[in-house]
């Protein structure tokens, strides 16, 4: 769609991005005319598309970049306040979730590759480290997926008696721990194998299995149960 220099209100009806979603479907419409809706208003002398435009060009055009981007980053744009970005993350977020109901949408564990997959669609684009447990029922039905910590690119700080106290608050038995690598390695690091061997064995004091600790990057994963390092 060409860009126009005047309000979107002010464009024939067929031209604006909510109406044309409306009379047409959402498949009909560009990236930025989508992005454009989240905004819902532009700012001084742009259009919401515009502003759209600006914002998909800011990360060269590419969606998969563009779903790594923090809200501080989107900030970064001229004429995207903190609502703005705060939407677009929300939205980025939702869809992410979605693909990884799409990924793994059985309610009971039974593999690595699956969660696996679970996890790295949610996980893959957090610019940072991340530490998540998955807190499963005796018979492995996902009870819960909680982030436990969030950190820098190489590291995250993780208490393993908060980890327990959720799974007693759960009332889980059986836990999958999982964290990501930024960095694109999969080989788990000293401090994993050392933080996964102190969860391990204050689980143990209240009987509640690890049955995996799953790390994934943009390459992969790594189980350690499958590597037989559990």
């Amino acid at each position: 769609m060409q860009a126009k220099n005047y309000p979107i209100h002010e464009w024939a009806e067929d031209d604006r991005p909510r109406e044309k979603l409306l009379s047409k479907s959402p498949s009909q419409l560009s990236n930025s005319e989508l992005l454009a809706i989240l905004l819902r208003l532009g700012s001084k002398g742009k259009s919401a598309v515009d502003l759209a435009q600006d914002i998909l060009k800011f990360n060269n055009d590419n969606l998969n970049d563009l779903f790594k981007v923090t809200v501080k980053e989107l900030m970064s744009v001229r004429g995207v306040g903190l609502t703005k970005a705060v939407t677009i993350a929300a939205a980025f977020e939702l869809g992410r979730r979605r693909h990884a109901l799409e990924t793994f949408d059985r309610s009971v564990v039974s593999n690595s590759r699956d969660v696996a997959n679970y996890l790295r669609t949610l996980l893959r684009d957090r610019p940072a480290e991340v530490f998540a447990v998955l807190y499963l029922s005796q018979s492995n039905r996902i009870k819960r997926f909680h982030i436990m910590s969030e950190g820098g690119l190489t590291s995250t700080i993780v208490d393993p008696r908060l980890i327990i106290r959720k799974a007693l608050e759960e009332e889980a038995v059986n836990l999958i721990l999982c964290h990501n690598h930024p960095s694109g390695s999969l080989m788990p690091s000293a401090a994993d194998q050392l933080l996964t061997r102190k969860i391990k064995d204050a689980a143990k004091l209240f009987d509640i299995a690890i049955l995996d600790h799953i790390i994934v990057s943009e390459e992969g994963y790594f189980s350690f149960a499958d590597e037989g390092v559990l």
